[in-house]
């Protein structure tokens, strides 16, 4: 399962309570952290990356005739619910496998295709063209069989 993940996000869960909390420092290591569990296009990241104190004069003003104490900010309660739904999803779910393999899939392949190659491929995955696979191998013809070759021996091996 995810047992190294769910205590790292468990330790920045608890990090919410120290006296001394650095709030940008904070949000920083969390996004670290889930980006490299979740990759970069995850929910749960720009929902932290979102979070920020709002300083203006009026959001001060609200606050402060509200009676707000420290103990219900509200950014902190966020970055709470935030951390712990991600933990949950985590415990049921188990880390994304399949987004992880994709990825670095994607990283052994362009270490052997031209820029221009891996542009090409990825705009044929985004489009809604019904040929993605024909025009996906077309592409990858022009490596070569020796390129290929050394492609699916990479992704055999890691």
């Amino acid at each position: 399962m995810a047992e190294k993940e769910i205590a790292l996000l468990k330790d920045q869960l608890a990090r919410l309570d120290e006296k001394k909390f650095d709030f940008e420092a904070w949000k920083n290591h969390t996004l670290i952290f889930l980006e490299r569990i979740f990759g970069k296009e995850n929910s749960n990241l720009k929902l932290i990356k979102d979070l920020h104190y709002d300083y203006s004069s009026w959001n001060l003003r609200d606050t402060a005739a509200a009676g707000k104490t420290k103990d219900k900010d509200p950014i902190k309660m966020q970055a709470r619910e935030i951390l712990t739904a991600t933990i949950t999803e985590l415990e049921k779910l188990g880390l994304p496998q399949n987004k992880l393999a994709t990825e670095k899939i994607w990283i052994l392949l362009k270490d052997e295709l031209t820029g221009k190659q891996a542009k090409k491929i990825e705009a044929i995955l985004d489009s809604s063209d019904s040929k993605k696979i024909e025009n996906i191998s077309k592409t990858l013809e022009t490596l070569g069989v020796e390129n290929l070759s050394r492609v699916i021996a990479n992704l055999l091996i890691n």
